[in-house]
């Protein structure tokens, strides 16, 4: 599966669990996948963060570009993030931290897909879980 098969605007759930902080953030808004050009889907989020007694708006627009190796996920500024693989577990170190995330879909066709990672490192130890929606 590739992020073209998910084109489209997805209602968006975020859970972020800080283990260090003993905190839980959620977010809800949208995320839209729209094919910007052929081989590079520009992957845009928006939506409010809350916490007991805050709410603040949040966004951030990734790039997944197809390259000579497979379908690879990028920052809008073009740093490399991971690789896209639904399944399959992937890695971004980020010094001094490290990340795991997994792709995984439901449904065929795709009703569902959720993003998971977990940091772990002397700065961040957290989980935070994505699930994306169809909107119709």
């Amino acid at each position: 599966m590739t992020p073209v098969d998910l084109l489209g605007t997805w209602e968006l759930t975020r859970v972020v669990y800080d283990h260090r902080a003993g905190d839980r953030r959620e977010v809800v808004g949208t995320a839209e996948l729209t094919e910007v050009s052929p081989g590079r889907v520009r992957w845009a989020e928006a939506g409010t963060m809350s916490w007991p007694g805050h709410a603040v708006p949040v966004s951030r627009t990734l790039y997944v570009v197809l390259e000579d190796d497979g379908w690879f996920v990028r920052f809008e500024d073009g740093r490399p993030f991971h690789p896209w693989a639904t399944g399959e577990q992937v890695e971004h170190p980020c010094a001094p931290d490290h990340y795991r995330g997994l792709i995984e879909l439901e449904g065929s066709p795709v009703e569902s897909w959720t993003v998971t990672w977990d940091a772990a490192g002397p700065e961040k130890d957290y989980r935070m879980v994505t699930v994306h929606t169809d909107r119709s």
